[in-house]
């Protein structure tokens, strides 16, 4: 048996029963080469040829198992009316093909071939010495033949079933890793989204007021430079925090630092690079405020930065008004502008029914539902991974528009050990 993949293999059926044939040719060849006392018959050419004979059937025993004991059975009852050779200490190609037949063949077949080998051996043991001790013996040989014969059945069945449960496994493990690597892969697109669109927006913003600032007011003009030039700083900072994660080397002096994911500690300075832009922000927080959990945070951190992003790219907003209210145990996050909306009588809902987790239904891209992008996308699916809902659509006045996340409130380790 040849070495696969470090396991054993069959060569083949027919390699094993030849190999079997050669086994027993051996063993029923014994009596023919050792010497024999005077008084005992002769071991002639003929004895040997006929007691080969009874081996060849055995080289066809899988395929045909009862067919090929009858045969032997046959060949035994005619070496033993016909010749008068030299006799076997064990039945060995009787046993063979009994256990050949217990291992393959169906429960009906067994039962009749084990009463037409019951009915064999009688007749045998009496032709033979008639002794009872004879008699026990074959019963046992033969019935220790079938109760191997059953046990190997069993044995490949069992392993037959724990490989298939290995390739079920194994194809379950490749499905859970290719599912887990789109979950990264969307989540990566989601943060180069967020970060990018924000501070490109923000750039773009403040260089369109640039050159009218440099004619109008200098001082505004450089500030406007100085905000491009920080929001850009912060950009690259970000981006290479997040591929410094995604290199499989984590070793070299040029690897960036691993900084944790946005807090809501970091909103003012969100807020404050978005005023910088030009709309007015304000932030108020209702409700008894507390800790969070690391994934919460950076949640609304992102759904912040994105709905502000949206307003400064396509809502031509004065004035943003974001609201943190705490609840029992929700936290509902409202970014409300007064720019363009999408006219009277249109609305985005990203969750019709406020009692249900955030689908992936259809939905515009932006605060101001003027883009085609995959902002309110992007919010609904970070909403949805912490089982929170999404609603978003304009004002009902015609002007503005409001983007209203809740999300489960879990707070903080420190606050459930407190």
């Amino acid at each position: 048996m040849p070495i696969r993949g470090g396991r054993w293999r069959p060569r083949g059926p027919w390699v094993t029963d030849i190999g079997v044939a050669l086994l027993v040719q051996a063993a029923v060849t014994m009596p023919f080469v050792v010497p024999r006392s005077a008084g005992l018959p002769a071991a002639t050419w003929a004895s040997y040829g006929l007691t080969t004979l009874t081996v060849l059937p055995l080289v066809a025993r899988r395929r045909a198992p009862v067919t090929v004991l009858i045969a032997v059975l046959a060949a035994g009852a005619l070496y033993k009316f016909t010749v008068d050779g030299p006799g076997q200490p064990l039945p060995y190609t009787g046993l063979v093909t009994f256990y050949t037949v217990a291992e393959l063949c169906s429960p009906p077949r067994r039962l009749a071939v084990a009463v037409l080998v019951g009915a064999a051996v009688f007749p045998s043991v009496a032709w033979n010495t008639g002794e009872a001790r004879e008699l026990l013996f074959s019963l046992f040989v033969f019935a220790a033949a079938y109760a191997f014969g059953r046990f190997t059945h069993t044995r490949k069945a069992y392993i037959r079933a724990m490989e298939d449960r290995a390739r079920q496994l194994e194809l379950t493990h490749r499905i859970e890793a290719e599912r887990a690597a789109a979950r990264e892969r969307a989540r990566i697109a989601r943060e180069m989204h967020d970060i990018l669109s924000h501070a490109v927006s923000l750039m773009i913003v403040q260089a369109e007021a640039g050159p009218v600032a440099v004619r109008t007011a200098p001082e505004r003009a450089e500030a406007a430079f100085d905000a491009i030039s920080e929001t850009g700083r912060d950009a690259m900072t970000q981006l290479r925090r997040m591929l410094g994660v995604l290199r499989e080397d984590g070793s070299g002096p040029a690897d960036p630092p691993r900084s944790p994911q946005p807090t809501l500690a970091e909103l003012p300075g969100l807020l404050e690079r978005v005023r910088a832009s030009g709309p007015r922000v304000e932030c108020t927080t209702t409700g008894r405020a507390r800790p969070l959990g690391p994934d919460t945070e950076a949640t609304v951190h992102r759904i912040v930065q994105e709905a502000l992003t949206n307003v400064v790219r396509h809502a031509r907003a004065d004035s943003v008004h974001v609201q943190l209210a705490y609840g029992a145990d929700t936290l509902t996050l409202t970014i409300t502008d007064d720019g363009r909306g999408t006219g009277p009588g249109t609305q985005s809902d990203a969750n019709p029914d406020p009692g249900s987790a955030a689908g992936p239904g259809p939905g515009p891209d932006t605060a101001a539902g003027t883009g085609a992008g995959h902002g309110l996308v992007g919010i609904r699916e970070r909403a949805a991974a912490h089982g929170g809902t999404v609603r978003a659509g304009p004002l009902p006045e015609g002007r503005g528009f409001r983007v209203r996340v809740t999300l489960p409130l879990v707070t903080s380790l420190s606050e459930v050990g407190s």
